[in-house]
Order: C-alpha cells, then sequence, then structure tokens
C-alpha cells in the first residue's frame, strides 16, 4: 500500500495540471495520401513520344542525340541556334546583325497589326528575326552561316532576313570564305508584300557574286522549306544536302494536285524522293551533318584552312 504525505500529494496535483509539454510530439503526424492519383510518380517533362514510331524517349536521350528518335531516326525539330553550335567548331561562333530586325512598312493589320505579330514572335521565340546568323570555324575553315527557325512567324522571309542573308555573303566575300545556310521556312512574308517578294532577287545576286569569286555556298534544306525561300537561294548552292523526309517544295501537295488534277506519287517533295530525282545531292542525317559539311569544305577549299 502506498501511503501519500502532504507533500507528495501537493506534487502529484501539481503535475497533473501541467501541459506536460516535454511529452508532446514536435513533429506532424505521417499523413496517407488522400488519393491513388498522389502516390502517382511524375513523369511530366521526362519522356517524349516518338510521332513515328511512337516509341517513348527520355528527354535527355533526345537532347544528347539532337533531337533524332534513338529508334527510328525519325527528325524532331531542332531550333536555329542548336544548329549553329553544332556546325562551328566547338560551338564558338560571333553571333551577326542582331539589330537587323523586321519594320512594319506596310502597317499590315491581318488578325492582328503586324507590329504586335513581331513583338509575339520574339517573345514567344526568344529570337530578334526568323533567321539567326554566326561568324567562326568549321573544320578549320572560315565560316558565315545562317539558320532558319520555324518558331518565328513560320520561319517567313522578310526584308529583314534578306538583309541579314545578303549581308552574310558580303562578309563572306570579303574574308574569302564559305557560306553555310540552314533553310526552315514556310516562305516570303505576306505582311511585307512585294518588299518580301525582292528578297528573292536580292540574295539570288549576291550569290552569283560568290560563285564568280570561287567561294562556296552549301544549302542544308530542314523540315519544311517551302515557298520563296525554295524558289531562290535554298536551292542554289553548290551542294545541297536535306535532312531525311524533310518537306520540301515551292506550293504544298494539296495545292498542287488541285492545279494540275492528278494524285501525287507517295512521298512527293520528301528528300528521299528529290534525292532520286536529282533536286539534291544527299540526304544525311543531323547527327552526321558537320562532318558531311566538312568533307564539301576539304574539298572545295582545300587551300583556305583558317590559321
Amino acid at each position: 500500500m502506498c501511503f501519500l504525505t502532504p507533500d507528495t500529494a501537493s506534487f502529484g496535483r501539481l503535475l497533473l495540471s501541467s501541459d506536460m509539454s516535454w511529452f508532446k510530439r514536435d513533429k506532424p503526424k505521417i499523413e496517407e495520401a488522400s488519393s491513388d492519383e498522389e502516390r502517382v510518380v511524375r513523369t511530366e517533362g521526362i519522356f517524349v513520344k516518338c510521332p513515328e514510331c511512337e516509341n517513348p524517349l527520355y528527354k535527355r536521350e533526345l537532347i544528347d542525340s539532337m533531337q533524332v528518335c534513338t529508334h527510328c531516326s525519325y527528325h524532331f525539330r531542332f531550333s536555329a541556334i542548336e544548329r549553329l553550335n553544332a556546325l562551328f567548331d566547338d560551338g564558338k561562333y560571333v553571333r551577326l546583325d542582331d539589330e537587323v530586325t523586321s519594320g512594319d512598312p506596310l502597317g499590315f493589320v491581318d488578325t492582328k497589326p503586324y507590329k504586335d505579330r513581331i513583338e509575339a514572335a520574339k517573345a514567344a521565340s526568344g529570337l530578334p528575326e526568323a533567321i539567326i546568323c554566326g561568324e567562326g570555324t568549321v573544320g578549320g575553315y572560315k565560316c558565315y552561316a545562317g539558320s532558319m527557325d520555324m518558331s518565328f512567324i513560320g520561319g517567313s522571309m522578310g526584308s529583314a532576313v534578306g538583309e541579314k542573308i545578303t549581308r552574310l555573303i558580303e562578309r563572306a566575300l570579303e574574308n574569302k570564305a564559305a557560306v553555310v545556310i540552314y533553310s526552315a521556312s514556310g516562305g516570303a512574308r505576306m505582311q511585307e508584300g512585294t518588299l518580301s517578294l525582292m528578297q528573292m532577287g536580292k540574295i539570288s545576286a549576291a550569290l552569283s557574286m560568290l560563285d564568280k569569286a570561287g567561294l562556296p555556298f552549301i544549302s542544308v534544306l530542314t523540315d519544311p522549306t517551302t515557298g520563296g525561300v525554295t524558289a531562290s537561294f535554298a536551292m542554289l548552292g553548290d551542294v545541297i544536302i536535306a535532312e531525311p523526309k524533310a518537306l520540301i517544295g515551292f506550293a504544298g501537295p494539296r495545292v498542287i494536285e488541285q492545279t494540275i488534277r492528278q494524285k501525287l506519287p507517295k512521298g512527293f517533295q520528301r528528300s528521299e524522293f528529290l534525292l532520286e530525282h536529282g533536286m539534291v545531292d544527299m540526304v544525311v542525317d543531323r547527327r552526321e551533318m558537320r562532318e558531311a559539311i566538312i568533307r564539301v569544305l576539304d574539298f572545295m577549299m582545300p587551300d583556305r584552312k583558317a590559321a
């Protein structure tokens, strides 16, 4: 039997009346997931589905393969900056003429003002214009390269694009260098009307001067290359290289079928079809493109390697 003295009884009452904070849980309780959805591992942005073979592709693996499917070699879209980084030696080059951007000479308005469309394209693409130009070396050869980007108003060719390409060719003439242009375009930019169409002749005239100087122009056609770009400088290369299964043509297949009232053959206007009919010189996988361009430069500029 336990007997409580007055002192021990007082201590017991004091103990029971306290908040006993030293026994309280400091950490929050572990709560169970309220639904099955909360227990699912999030994979958004980790995998990409190939539209050709439908295989899942780990995004990091796709980046390492230069946006080419490792299962079926389907070529995803590649940005202008990525192309220049992959082309120049060590990915080093000097950006040229970024200050040359589109104006609005006609005050054009369709569903919205052309000025607003330009600003929206700059914000969405992070580019100043539909082509990025650079100066550097490729395989040790002095080279001026331009790369068009579909994310800027469909890679359309306006006055600024024409001016940047012409300046690129003029610099190559001045410095006895090669020109490489990656085309990716829906054609001439309708918001600039005739001023846009004039760029076809302007660039072609500059390329004629490059040809007379005996300097190479390598034209690389990517998906898609259409309209006024195809009808001018894209098909004027000393060597014309195309990526696999790229759509290349002037008018679209539907327009052609309606005009000639005939069904077009399978694969019409694709790289492989054009190679069979002598319209392009090579069809080259993007992962092998730089090496192919260097081989062309070795053949065309054997004595002009940069020091």
